[in-house]
């Protein structure tokens, strides 16, 4: 979910250019800059308790426009009390946000990590009523028309470990969709979009992970890469027969002391009758930031995308960032003068010991878009 926060925004800013002051008076600016950071601190502290970290917001985004809402996020270890624990930090997030779209958006995930880290469990449940745009399907949009879908999704999916650092499970999702407002004659109510009715989608699948980050919030080494096979069927209570095949492969490097390199190689291939929103898709906060949201779908999809994090100030970070990707048909159908490319800057505010991190992108691709959120894009 893509948004912004103009308080922080303009805070971090100030901030960044106080600190940036040289010469003589270089005493007063980095003492008004401690009092900014402390009051974000004390800011975070009293809307938060021991075990979970709230934050409002004002945000915006081009997927939302102006909305406002809410996120609260709890950090735990499960055997916290056990001398010999080893478990990764388990969280659960929870977010509610309305738009000047009308769209009301609520979610609810949990990670756990238990067992010594030999299992993982993660389940997220989404219940929206969202007015949104298609743009119809391919490497080229047609212009955009309004559709508005009430939507349930959930997924769950369970890791056992096999070898070290290589976790396997099954995964189960579904999607239900509602789609009560279309343009009147458009591509939607006209033009044969598969989905364009509405469906329930069910599906079952296995996922593999290999995961050998030194830490699940801010990896500075180690590699995560993700292989997932979904079958949606009509055994499984499907309105649409299709498979679909993610690979997700990042990678992380240190450099110096307290910099890193961040890159991810994302795939996404779709066999069969996929409704138009379960397409591969790039653009949003998570691939290709710079971009519509979905403007770009079709059955197959290649996302590229690097970080260059390093810190600024105390707990401020920035983050230079690139992307390219395209969509198609067919596998013949990717060329490399189809892709499309994206860049911008981030900065990232340290929530908590853990390495939860605030997080405000400006991005350019197609669009100038802003987004605001927690955690890492990679």
């Amino acid at each position: 979910m893509k948004k912004i926060s103009a308080f922080f925004l303009v805070l971090l800013l100030h901030s960044q250019f106080l600190f940036a002051q040289k010469g003589d008076t270089i005493s007063a600016p980095v003492a008004l800059v401690d009092k900014l950071f402390g009051f974000v601190d004390n800011l975070v502290e009293r809307v938060s308790t021991d075990t979970w970290t709230f934050i409002p917001a004002i945000t915006y985004a081009p997927e939302t426009s102006l909305g406002v809402g809410g996120r609260a996020m709890k950090i735990f270890r499960l055997d916290k009390n056990s001398s010999q624990t080893k478990n990764r930090p388990s969280s659960l997030p929870i977010t509610f946000l309305y738009t000047l779209k009308n769209q009301l958006i609520l979610t609810a995930e949990v990670d756990l990590w238990m067992d010594q880290n030999n299992s993982f469990l993660n389940s997220r449940l989404e219940l929206a009523d969202y007015p949104f745009v298609f743009s119809g399907i391919g490497n080229e949009v047609t212009d955009q028309e309004e559709y508005s879908t009430r939507y349930l999704y959930y997924h769950l999916l369970y890791h056992t470990k096999i070898a070290r650092g290589v976790y396997l499970g099954p995964r189960y999702e579904f999607r239900a969709d509602n789609i009560y407002e279309k343009v009147e004659d458009g591509l939607l109510e006209t033009g044969g979009v598969t989905g364009s009715n509405g469906q329930n989608l069910s599906g079952l699948g296995l996922s593999l992970n290999i995961d050998t980050r030194d830490n699940i919030f801010q990896p500075s080494k180690g590699m995560y890469n993700q292989l997932s096979w979904m079958e949606f069927h009509s055994v499984f209570g499907s309105d649409f027969n299709f498979t679909q095949w993610v690979f997700d492969f990042r990678k992380y490097q240190k450099i110096g002391a307290n910099q890193v390199i961040a890159g991810q190689a994302w795939f996404s291939f779709t066999r069969g009758a996929a409704p138009f929103h379960h397409l591969s898709m790039v653009g949003g906060s998570d691939r290709m930031r710079g971009y519509f949201e979905g403007r770009y779908r079709d059955k197959h999809a290649m996302v590229y995308q690097a970080e260059w994090r390093f810190p600024v100030y105390k707990k401020l970070n920035m983050v230079l960032f690139g992307s390219s990707g395209q969509v198609a048909k067919n596998l013949s159908g990717f060329h490399l003068r189809d892709f499309r490319y994206a860049g911008g800057l981030g900065f990232r505010y340290k929530l908590n010991s853990e390495g939860l991190n605030l997080r405000i992108d400006l991005a350019f691709g197609d669009q100038s878009a802003f987004y605001f959120g927690l955690n890492e894009v990679i």
